[in-house]
């Protein structure tokens, strides 16, 4: 009997796992059909291309930081940011901006422009300018531009003044604090940690380590970056007096004349403001929307025919192209690491894989790297040098366009192209070379913890826990020798200069992009339209198509980046938002710093990077 029932069991069960297996492939097959499904309708859907409808003003409420390429969104980054009330922040790639300020200066339907940058963070002025240098071109098509605002911070206040006319709140104000350079220091930190910082360098000015070895900033790193700086906001303050016409040294007040300027109107900065030229009219919001109503046309809801910058964008038809040859654009953006990187950061592999797809590809006939990077690894850097010399080998030329800032290992990777182009206002330079090794033997023994053992060499012990034999150091300190002599010797030949004139403007230094200018390491001042018309020809092309050379996202990969572009889910704790404002600045500040040790990859632990060319 009890085999009778164990054979009906043993039935039962077999029916139950085929039923059972039946309904998770029947139900991975209706999942499997949905997510084809999805793509098919998302990929392969013909949807009605979005017109204007009517003669509307251009909103460019941009949102989000300006960067040079956009990075790709992990889904579980996005995921777990999601969780903390924290949605990653909208990227909006300059030449996009650029790109669509130009596209709609000959749409007819778009009859002006209207700056409303509130959400707008501090941007570089190298990035401003290449901004408004499309925004003049808009005002020359005879279309107007109006800033409206509460507060202006500098950046946003610096596209205003290429408006036409610029509104403020009456309780708003315009806050132009200079720029500047500080950091954090961590010496005396790091010794009550009882921790060792061992630093090999080359160059009286390489400051990048200061932070480790000191409490305060170094003399000579004060004289090099008040250089920099100085030039850096005098450019802002000429082209804002410039657009406002008004003397220079209203935006260059002493405190005493702020204080009796900011006295006469009885201590309000927004009429103070109107009364010195920064603005041209103090309105409400409803007042302004009115205004506007007159100038673009009544949406009948009390405000004004407007489209907003996202929304226009997808109206925008696609350039076709309609040359045979290529100019590719490659972009190096980030800090420079070893291996392949993803997005926001330049790996060495990934960046020479995307510049022997170039050079591989018959249809481009030149190349433009654009660099926006304070260097990184040095390893990875001669790795993607090594590319651009493999370019120029085949006979096609490379032009080098510097963004903000190209300096150190940015300056490493820009010196073997035909032509650099650079901005006045670019940071480059920095060319020296460092190491930082840090060990724990000191706390540990401290806390009872020690290290014992034999190797089979010298160098067998060595490690965080057991320090730097004073031999070891030398040989740290041999070999960043020899790196920077690399270095400067690869500056000299590749740009022609003799290795004593290269020292002198090396040694760590940085530099803005005219004064590189007058010592020979950059060949031009210029922006990224001037570099493309460069390389077009060195090339001898008078037709040609720009080929953005981008790693290709998977189909999933590029579903997924949409979707969360466009869906956001936010719930739970915003971390954030427990941290007194007061004190953000100084976190921001931590999580950088920890960020770049993440970056710190070289393989000989050798960096050529640029930590203080982080302008505030």
């Amino acid at each position: 009997m009890k085999k009778i029932f164990k054979f009906i069991s043993m039935i039962f069960k077999g029916i139950w796992k085929l039923i059972t297996f039946i309904r998770l492939a029947l139900a991975n097959i209706f999942f499997l059909l949905s997510i084809a499904l999805i793509y098919f309708v998302y990929f392969y859907s013909t949807p009605t291309q979005p017109t204007v409808q009517q003669q509307s003003a251009l909103v460019l409420n941009l949102s989000g930081p300006i960067v040079e390429q956009s990075r790709y969104m992990n889904p579980v980054d996005s995921f777990t940011g999601s969780i903390f009330g924290q949605d990653l922040p909208k990227e909006n790639v300059l030449f996009d901006i650029v790109e669509t300020i130009r596209y709609a200066k000959d749409d007819d339907n778009i009859t002006g422009i209207v700056l409303a940058l509130r959400e707008l963070p501090e941007t570089n002025l190298t990035k401003l300018r290449y901004i408004a240098k499309a925004l003049n071109e808009f005002k020359a098509s005879g279309k107007p531009i109006y800033a409206v605002g509460d507060f202006y911070n500098q950046s946003q206040y610096y596209l205003a003044s290429y408006a036409t006319k610029i509104f403020m709140s009456p309780d708003g104000g315009v806050m132009l604090k200079g720029y500047s350079a500080y950091s954090l220091f961590y010496k005396t930190f790091l010794e009550k940690l009882d921790v060792n910082t061992h630093v090999f360098r080359v160059g009286t000015y390489k400051s990048a380590i200061e932070p480790f070895i000191r409490d305060d900033m170094s003399d000579e790193a004060k004289q090099s970056a008040s250089r920099w700086l100085g030039q850096l906001w005098g450019a802002y303050v000429d082209d804002v007096a410039n657009n406002r016409q008004i003397s220079a040294d209203t935006l260059n007040p002493s405190m005493d004349s702020f204080l009796e300027d900011l006295k006469s109107v009885d201590g309000n900065i927004a009429d103070l403001a109107k009364k010195l030229g920064l603005v041209d009219q103090l309105s409400t919001r409803q007042q302004v929307r009115l205004e506007l109503a007159d100038v673009f046309g009544s949406d009948g809801e009390d405000s004004y025919n407007a489209l907003g910058y996202y929304e226009y964008q997808t109206t925008m038809l696609p350039e076709m192209d309609t040359a045979e040859s290529d100019v590719a654009v490659v972009v190096a953006s980030g800090a420079i690491m070893d291996g392949r990187q993803p997005r926001g950061t330049v790996g060495g592999d990934t960046t020479a894989s995307l510049l022997r797809q170039a050079r591989n590809d018959d249809k481009v006939k030149a190349v433009v790297l654009r660099v926006d990077s304070p260097g990184g690894s040095a390893f990875a850097s001669e790795v993607i040098r090594n590319e651009i010399d493999a370019i120029r080998a085949t006979g096609k030329p490379v032009v080098v366009s510097m963004s903000s800032l190209a300096a150190s290992g940015g300056y490493w990777i820009s010196m073997g192209a035909d032509q650099i182009v650079a901005q006045p206002t670019t940071l480059t330079g920095s060319i020296g070379i460092f190491s930082v090794i840090t060990t724990f033997e000191k706390g540990l023994n401290n806390l009872g913890v020690y290290t014992d053992g034999v190797g089979t060499s010298p160098f067998s012990g060595l490690g965080v826990t057991t320090g730097l034999s004073d031999g070891a150091k030398d040989a740290f300190q041999m070999g960043i020798e020899n790196g920077y002599h690399r270095f400067i010797s690869l500056v000299s030949d590749n740009r022609g200069i003799e290795l004593a004139e290269v020292d002198k403007v090396a040694q760590g230094r940085v530099w803005t992009g005219q004064d590189a200018l007058q010592f020979g390491l950059v060949d031009k001042m210029g922006d990224f339209d001037d570099a493309i018309s460069i390389a077009a020809e060195l090339a001898e092309l008078e037709n040609y198509n720009i080929y953005w050379v981008e790693e290709p996202l998977s189909p999933t990969q590029q579903f997924i980046q949409e979707f969360m572009n466009q869906v956001k889910v936010s719930i739970g704790l915003d971390i954030q938002s427990l941290v007194p404002s007061s004190l953000q600045p100084v976190t921001q500040q931590l999580v950088q710093d920890s960020q770049l040790l993440d970056s710190f990859n070289d393989p000989q632990g050798r960096y050529a990077f640029c930590l203080n060319c982080q302008v505030q």
